[in-house]
């Protein structure tokens, strides 16, 4: 290139930068705008689901898939981690996603492995991650650095946009959030490769700290236990707290099963209870609690519009940088304490969210219970949030291991005699409307 072409050159280069940067700023502005009226921004159906041939922005279950999807959600709250999951399903010669995409004609960009039953861990923590199942959209899970650098950033889940109700779920929003809580908890087997229904869940009543189970293959079945886990380590910094697993199965059996009678002839009884002993959140203090938080993002907004008008009259010589000092540090100052308290109140908001979503599993996992015969890993996973074992009570005479078991959503429950049971049937009847719960 010679002349006025290699003259012009450093204006073409800002001329196609300007424009990339342009066409990238629409383009984000286009899927803040569907956002903004409720539309999922995601192009891809994900494993589980298809598009809809008459409209594309809408989703249908692909029940082959979808059956998959639910197999996978059993398998954690059955005990099982990520790699194994992977394992069975391979074992059980299910197709991986690229697989099936491929065997049904479906158009898609991963690619198909060798083996296609391989099941890859991370797919599987993927689908076991994926809020979508539960029929919502999620909106901006990620973005790039720039429009130059187009490297994926994952974003805060307090970031993302939720929408519900946005096709039919796979998975009820109760199991979605319990697999979450489920895999917060590591649970390595032994060297045997046995494992307790317990793994995860037991600890120490004294110091907090997580008891470890032991089985050998010199022990048998009822010969393997429960002791305090930093002795293994030499690390003596509390008592052994030993006690069998048998042991803790049979008491843990008689809890659930105790609890699965009583909500079943008494349930209004059982949350009357709740609402004496964890004075849950009025429906009228919750409402409050979210006007709050929406008053004060609102607030946060229009700080930020008055700092940058402040800027701009600063700069124009209308205020003065002493005047202007001042007001940015009060709107700063301002502006921190309203992003703690809106952070505070989002945090209340969700943890009495979560505490509802986990009683309707719990309550749905009981009603549906009828004579069990033994517990099974996915009972336990779905009733049983922690279990804590005291060290054996030696120093009074007796020999017995106190045991406290902790309920998803509802803590700890003494089971009434009927005496109690008739005295809170009689204030239910007096003060209906204090006690209404949605469960």
């Amino acid at each position: 290139m010679t002349g006025d072409g290699v003259e012009m050159m450093p204006f073409h280069n800002i001329f196609n930068e300007w424009y990339a940067a342009q066409t990238s700023k629409k383009i984000r502005a286009v899927w803040q705008s569907k956002a903004d009226n409720g539309k999922r921004v995601s192009s891809s159906a994900p494993f589980g689901y298809r598009k809809d041939p008459n409209d594309k922005e809408k989703w249908l279950i692909d029940e082959p898939a979808a059956e998959v999807v639910h197999k996978i959600y059993a398998l954690c709250l059955a005990g099982r981690g990520p790699s194994q999951i992977a394992r069975q399903l391979e074992k059980e010669k299910i197709l991986v996603p690229s697989a099936y995409y491929e065997s049904i004609g479906r158009s898609h960009a991963q690619k198909v492995p060798a083996n296609p039953y391989c099941w890859d861990q991370k797919t599987v923590v993927g689908i076991l991650e994926n809020r979508q199942y539960t029929g919502c959209a999620v909106n901006f899970k990620t973005t790039t650095v720039s429009y130059k650098v187009h490297k994926t950033i994952y974003k805060p889940v307090e970031e993302h946009q939720i929408i519900p109700n946005m096709q039919e779920p796979i998975v009820s929003e109760e199991q979605w959030l319990r697999v979450q809580e489920l895999r917060k908890h590591r649970r390595r087997p032994t060297a045997t490769g046995r494992t307790s229904l317990f793994s995860g869940l037991v600890y120490c009543l004294d110091c907090g700290a997580k008891l470890h189970f032991c089985a050998a293959k010199s022990l048998k079945r009822n010969q393997e236990f429960w002791r305090y886990s930093n002795y293994k380590d030499g690390r003596e910094t509390c008592q052994i707290h030993y006690i069998r697993d048998v042991v803790l199965e049979n008491l843990v059996f008689e809890a659930i099963s105790g609890l699965a009678d009583f909500v079943k002839c008494h349930e209004t009884v059982f949350l009357y209870m709740l609402a004496k002993k964890t004075n849950a959140m009025r429906q009228k203090e919750h409402k409050k609690l979210q006007q709050t938080v929406e008053q004060d993002t609102n607030r946060i907004a229009e700080i930020d519009r008055l700092i940058e008008k402040v800027f701009e009259q600063n700069a124009s010589g209308i205020l003065s940088d002493e005047r202007f000092s001042k007001l940015l540090q009060s709107y700063e100052k301002e502006q921190k304490a309203l992003t703690q308290d809106v952070s505070d109140s989002q945090k209340t908001l969700q943890e009495a969210k979560q505490k509802v979503t986990d009683l309707r599993l719990l309550l749905r996992t009981l009603r549906a219970m009828t004579d069990i015969a033994e517990l099974t890993p996915t009972l336990v996973n779905s009733l049983i949030e922690r279990i804590e074992v005291h060290n054996n009570d030696k120093a009074s005479g007796h020999c017995y291991v106190k045991v406290v078991i902790y309920f998803t959503a509802v803590g700890m429950i003494n089971i009434p005699t009927e005496q109690e049971i008739l005295v809170m049937m009689k204030e239910i009847r007096e003060n209906p409307q204090d006690f209404r719960f949605v469960a």
